[in-house]
């Protein structure tokens, strides 16, 4: 009897293991992926002119220029990491220390995946199994605040740029989706109804919600301000209400197209090439700028995010490894 239960804790253990390889083989490929599409989007984009860019950072080179653009990407997922460590606490209190994990490690796994799909697996991970369903749904809140923001200023922006046909239909097309989800709020698909996001919104206390709109916002004021920072160091002189308009714009309309993270580099490349090109910009200044925010705000936070992947650990089997 001792030797058949010696062969299947035997079994297990082999068992457990295998599964602890599978996992690190997948966070492995993960990284690697991650690092690919990195190289990839910096080192193999014929639009980027690194001749261009190296003769004008040689011009403009300054350590505290330097510091006070990377001091903008730090303020940017610092304020994402306070925002998900105030929504978090519905579930359990969290550190920022934690948060700061959980947020990088996410931004990995949605990197690959349509609108940041995997980001919100990734912050599931490190919660119950039974309080899945609530970190989705806050992590909904998280990243809504953001596309709340994009929306209420690049409208402004369109507005100011005199797209006001532009504007004034993505209102009216908003106003009608309300009015048509107030409509139907009690029609349930699969047990959930608009009428049922409601509540569980409600049952949030109105001090969350009111941090998570002041740091989405706060969030949004950074790195639009990187954004035309950077302009400035690539020596684009245009009004200031002209070139954050055309942010907020190139923003707005970048969100409401469904995309892979990895690929936002070129589609807000693509819509800052046609905007910005028609204030006179040169087109590589552009690209290049474009993919500095990209690298500062998605790779960056990425590379860091793989240590926390790798070093993210599954649930302890049943049985220890070793056997007494």
């Amino acid at each position: 009897m001792f030797k058949v239960f010696c062969f299947f804790a035997t079994m297990i253990s082999i068992s457990h293991k295998t599964k602890q390889l599978s996992v690190f083989i997948i966070k492995l490929l993960i990284v690697i992926t991650a690092f690919y599409f990195i190289y990839n989007q910096m080192a193999s984009n014929d639009q980027l002119d690194w001749d261009k860019f190296l003769i004008l950072f040689k011009k403009n080179e300054s350590i505290a220029g330097i510091s006070f653009i990377l001091f903008f990407s730090f303020l940017n997922r610092f304020f994402e990491i306070l925002k998900w460590q105030n929504l978090a606490q519905v579930v359990k209190p969290i550190s920022i220390t934690e948060a700061t994990k959980q947020v990088l490690a996410a931004l990995t796994l949605g990197v690959f995946t349509p609108i940041g799909v995997g980001e919100y697996a990734g912050k599931a991970l490190y919660f119950e199994k039974k309080d899945t369903k609530k970190i989705i749904f806050l992590n909904l809140l998280c990243n809504g605040i953001q596309v709340l923001a994009t929306g209420f200023f690049g409208i402004i922006g369109m507005f100011i740029l005199g797209y006001w046909i532009w504007s004034i239909g993505i209102i009216l097309i908003t106003i009608a989706f309300v009015l048509i989800s107030f409509l139907t709020k009690k029609i349930k698909i699969k047990e959930y109804s608009i009428e049922t996001f409601l509540e569980r919104i409600k049952e949030i206390p109105r001090n969350i919600h009111n941090k998570n709109l002041i740091l989405g916002f706060c969030r949004y004021i950074v790195f639009s301000h990187q954004y035309f920072f950077l302009f400035l160091a690539f020596d684009v002189n245009l009004p200031y209400v002209v070139l954050m308009a055309t942010i907020t714009t190139v923003y707005f309309l970048a969100s409401i197209i469904p995309s892979f993270q990895f690929l936002d580099f070129a589609l807000k490349g693509s819509l800052a090439v046609y905007f910005f090109g028609l204030l006179g910009v040169n087109e590589w200044i552009i690209i290049f700028v474009t993919a500095l925010m990209w690298f500062l705000n998605i790779a960056l936070p990425v590379i860091i995010g793989s240590y926390y992947v790798l070093a993210f650990k599954i649930s302890k089997p049943l049985i220890s490894d070793s056997m007494p």
